[in-house]
């Protein structure tokens, strides 16, 4: 349960994960400059974030790479003409999807590359091939944690079997992930209590991912915080599919923290963030995207129904409640 102590000091534990390239990059297929990423990882530095998301390790078997940017497969040699040897504290991770990657090809030994932490996604439906990718990554040298999608549709039972299964092997991180945004903060303590319970007993630390289709992320995040979660995905004014996900400017300018450093997020915002905006990139929260989070659902439509430029919210409405 929540102490008051979790939310007023300042743990040494907490890291804060930036997922701008990542979940940023399904807003605009990862085509961002080589500026705006290498500018990017000099802000996360100056910030004092923990760890930096560089995209995903996607399978150019099943992703055509004619339609996506370089951060769709984020090849070693794309990482390292950004971060050189990345003799710094801040951490490189990728994310690799069950079923979505060739991680026994495309990982190389962590020997060989610039990324410290693998980030295995999966659905419930999954674990065993997600524990193998933990397994295989862990045996290269990585550092690695999991993301359990979609539990808001998951039975608890199941979330819980799935739990012990994953405190078996070496991942050293399950992340609540709150997929469709349909989480509340009372909800949000039940289930790190759950996490956190069953993360005590393998000794594994907890983290929290949280979309904004009912503008809940940055709460939801500091609830999990305060429950002690540990691990804290943040994007650059929450930049991230649909709704998006908890802002980094809110929870930098939370945590009490003095490593963490605000002023360089509000000029990198500033200066890249806001200009991609501007383009016509679009994502943050909107009324499509509240109903889906309020109806549990994929934002899928809501997504379609934003690039389709619709304004028929009630027959949109509609059609949420009717998908299955």
């Amino acid at each position: 349960m929540k102490e008051q102590k979790n939310l007023m000091g300042w743990r040494p534990d907490i890291k804060v994960v930036d997922c701008t390239l990542r979940d940023g990059g399904l807003v605009n297929n990862f085509f961002f400059t080589d500026e705006f990423v290498k500018q990017l990882y000099i802000t996360n530095l100056k910030a004092g974030v923990d760890y930096m998301e560089m995209g995903y390790k996607a399978s150019r078997e099943l992703f055509d790479e004619s339609k996506f940017g370089k951060w769709k497969f984020s090849d070693d040699e794309d990482i390292r003409a950004v971060v050189g040897d990345n003799d710094t504290d801040l951490k490189i991770s990728v994310m690799a999807d069950v079923g979505r990657c060739d991680y026994k090809n495309d990982i190389l030994k962590k020997s060989e590359s610039p990324i410290d932490l693998i980030r295995v996604a999966t659905y419930i439906n999954t674990i065993p091939q997600a524990v193998d990718m933990i397994e295989d990554a862990t045996g290269k040298g990585y550092e690695t944690t999991v993301n359990i999608m979609a539990i808001s549709q998951a039975q608890e039972s199941d979330v819980r079997i799935a739990l012990d299964m994953l405190g078996q092997t070496p991942v050293q991180c399950f992340y609540i992930v709150d997929s469709y945004g349909s989480i509340y903060p009372e909800q949000m303590t039940r289930i790190a209590d759950l996490y956190l319970d069953i993360a005590a007993k393998y000794g594994k630390k907890v983290g929290i991912h949280a979309h904004n289709n009912q503008q809940l992320a940055f709460a939801n995040t500091i609830e999990a915080v305060g429950c002690g979660a540990d691990y804290l995905d943040a994007t650059y004014s929450g930049m991230g599919r649909g709704a998006g996900n908890c802002y980094i400017e809110s929870l930098i300018g939370f945590l009490h923290n003095p490593k963490y450093n605000l002023y360089p997020v509000i000029k990198f915002v500033e200066k890249y963030i806001n200009p991609l905006r501007e383009e016509g990139v679009t994502w943050g929260y909107d009324m499509q995207y509240l109903f889906t989070g309020l109806l549990n659902r994929h934002p899928k439509v809501a997504i379609d129904f934003t690039k389709a430029g619709r304004k028929d919210l009630t027959e949109l409405y509609n059609e949420v409640i009717l998908l299955d």
